[in-house]
């Protein structure tokens, strides 16, 4: 399995990193060398003979210290799924996940959220496997994406002491999702070990000002895209968005 094949690759145990398991991932960031000491508190420093990240490249804005890809992933210009796993080291049972999106070849920020933030609670705060996975998430409005264009998805996964770790996959858009890579029960799994919190989901107080999002995440979500007795439950596009469109219906 890939998670017990990095873990057993690392020779330094760092805290809580993310991996981008669908559409791709830019690069094995997983990794820190050298020390806070001889970096002067630096989260990056050069020391002559290479770059040095004593606090573990996944801490460096805006893409966990890579470089873009030469070699993209093909993503649907309506939107599709990402999946990730967030329990690599330690300190990650609770976590925020934020997912943005930056256009062209080298974006200039990451300021477009993909989907609205959730909180996700794992079964320990020691390193654990499994993964989430989002089988549709939609582009931002009010951008004119045409097959071709380029994007990078950016993946935050913020810890309990405020850390920030960072994560992403360069990808370019196509017309046809068959042309990406195809989403099933082996890369979009929801594992019934995370569970969703919906605590972290604001709900406006009054109808005035209420503006619904594409999609939220909800316990009810939960209850529709985990199964009981089974470590993980492959979810559809189309069991979750209806559920989304019901609670978007209650909700407004």
């Amino acid at each position: 399995m890939l998670f017990l094949a990095l873990v057993s690759a690392l020779l330094v145990v760092v805290q809580s990193h993310v991996v981008i398991t669908y559409p791709g991932w830019r690069g094995n960031n997983l990794i820190s060398n050298g020390s806070g000491d001889g970096a002067s508190g630096l989260g990056v420093d050069y020391t002559g003979s290479g770059l040095v990240y004593p606090y573990g490249m996944q801490w460096i804005y805006p893409c966990g210290g890579l470089p873009i890809a030469s070699n993209r992933t093909n993503w649907p210009v309506n939107g599709g799924a990402v999946s990730l796993q967030p329990g690599w080291f330690t300190g990650h049972r609770n976590a925020l996940i934020y997912i943005n999106i930056g256009f062209g070849d080298v974006p200039s920020n990451y300021s477009s959220p993909l989907w609205p933030r959730f909180e996700i609670e794992g079964p320990s705060n020691n390193p654990y496997p499994g993964t989430i996975c989002l089988p549709q998430v939609p582009v931002p409005s009010g951008y004119d994406i045409k097959p071709g264009d380029r994007a990078t998805i950016q993946v935050v996964e913020a810890a309990v002491n405020g850390a920030a770790m960072y994560s992403c996959v360069d990808i370019t858009f196509v017309a046809d999702a068959k042309d990406a890579n195809e989403v099933n029960e082996t890369n979009c799994v929801n594992s019934t070990t995370i569970r969703f919190l919906e605590s972290t989901l604001s709900t406006p107080t009054t109808q005035s000002n209420l503006t619904c999002p594409a999609a939220s995440l909800t316990q009810s979500t939960v209850a529709t895209v985990t199964a009981s007795g089974g470590d993980a439950l492959f979810v559809s596009s189309s069991v979750l968005v209806t559920t989304f469109m019901i609670i978007a219906s209650v909700l407004c």
